[in-house]
């Protein structure tokens, strides 16, 4: 799937599921908690979160589901097993041969995840040769700046509006996985390339710029970026 397409200048990336294999992670921690106060967790559940602070996260869990805790208690425990079990999150496939070739040919480059601070240090510790690549890192559930999580478009422009050399939001483009992600970013003005799950439904991809199967399927050239040599 293929829209209209514009050059750009500066590129912005989501964390989960699109450069660290952790989404599957984030679901085992979350089902296991929820079925912990007997509630099951429903595919629209998981739907619903994709792409959302922790706080939003565990408020639409909490409620949605009706489960016996604060939303309070819930984050609690979901923080304390986010910092045992991400610790060896895996790389996405094309993903740090991506960063490295943007970097190298000084494309400004950014990281604008709806995780909070403390999990994406976690998550990052055995990959800080491709990490520490980045311009900058918003972090939305501890970043002050960003007032709404995604699909509100705050993180992106946040992201974009901290490059020293302010690009407009035409001048970006976002790659992501998760819909919620996608209409962040085209709330922001910016193109995206999406790398979603198999189990998203076409009718949730209709948004995106361009959609992959994995980063290693990127052609930088299309959005007048270097390309791969």
């Amino acid at each position: 799937m293929v829209n209209k397409i514009r050059k750009v200048t500066h590129c912005i990336f989501d964390m989960d599921g699109l450069l660290l294999d952790t989404e599957y992670i984030y679901q085992n921690i979350l089902r296991d908690l929820v079925e912990s106060y007997g509630s099951s967790y429903p595919w629209d559940t998981q739907m619903k979160i994709m792409g959302t602070t922790e706080q939003k996260t565990v408020s639409i869990i909490v409620n949605d589901l009706k489960l016996t805790c604060t939303e309070e208690e819930f984050l609690k425990k979901y923080r304390q097993r986010q910092l045992v079990e991400l610790a060896n999150a895996r790389l996405m496939r094309g993903a740090e041969r991506l960063i490295l070739h943007l970097s190298e040919n000084h494309i400004p480059i950014a990281v604008a995840t709806s995780s909070g601070a403390s999990a994406v240090e976690v998550k990052t510790k055995n990959h800080r040769d491709v990490f520490d690549l980045f311009d900058h890192t918003v972090m939305g559930s501890s970043d002050a700046g960003v007032l709404e999580g995604k699909p509100a478009p705050d993180i992106f422009l946040v992201a974009a509006a901290r490059f020293p050399d302010h690009p407009c939001p035409e001048q970006c483009l976002v790659f992501e996985d998760a819909p919620n992600g996608v209409e962040a970013a085209v709330s922001a003005g910016m193109q995206v390339v999406m790398v979603p799950d198999r189990s998203i439904q076409p009718e949730l991809r209709k948004h995106a710029t361009v959609v992959l199967d994995s980063l290693e399927d990127f052609q930088p050239e299309l959005f007048g970026l270097p390309a791969f040599r």
